[in-house]
């Protein structure tokens, strides 16, 4: 299992401009639901600035034409990125992934990391391992097994074999994002409503 993660991380790392885009921003409908349940749950954060910036990625996916000020989405998003010292439960650390990961697809649109889509795929993974061993529904010797981390691995393949192939970008951001949110279900297994 070990070599199939290095090969999906290689495979992100390979996907350039608009590809490494939509990756990320699929991975990220994955993840966002958690970033929303820690706000409704904590009475904190702002879902919505999450929500809207994710979507304005998708349009612009959609429709090149359309721009948006990159810098000013950034800032909503680190203002929104929850504190570790402001919350105790668990629920803080897959918000904070998901925020991290948005800003980091912010990052990949402006020019300023390239590698932001392996940043996403890794920070995904990441979230479902811390998961499963605060759950203790794995171990560290278990954990790469476990069905939700196998799962997680697989959609990401999925989304990869799918976006290697694409060829245009309208049609790509739908296909993909309608996969990401196939299972129903967030990368850490929650349902989707």
């Amino acid at each position: 299992m070990a070599k199939q993660k290095l090969n999906t991380f290689g495979r992100v790392r390979a996907l350039e401009g608009w590809k490494a885009v939509a990756f990320g921003a699929a991975l990220l409908e994955r993840m966002l639901p958690n970033y929303m349940l820690f706000c409704e749950l904590t009475e904190s954060g702002d879902a919505s600035a999450l929500r809207n910036c994710l979507n304005l990625v998708w349009e612009t996916l959609k429709s090149p034409k359309s721009k948006f000020n990159i810098a000013v989405q950034l800032e909503k998003v680190e203002v929104a990125t929850p504190d570790t010292s402001e919350h105790d439960n668990y629920g803080v650390y897959p918000a904070i992934d998901a925020a991290i990961g948005l800003a980091g697809l912010l990052n990949l649109m402006a020019g300023d990391d390239p590698q932001g889509a392996v940043v996403i795929s890794k920070l995904s993974q990441g979230s479902v391992e811390a998961f499963l061993l605060e759950s203790e529904e794995a171990d560290d010797e278990t954990v790469k097994e476990h069905p939700l981390m196998a799962f997680e691995v697989e959609v990401q393949n999925e989304l990869l074999d799918y976006v290697e192939q694409a060829k245009y970008p309208a049609k790509a951001a739908d296909e993909m994002k309608a996969l990401a949110l196939e299972a129903g279900i967030s990368n850490i297994g929650l349902e989707l409503q």
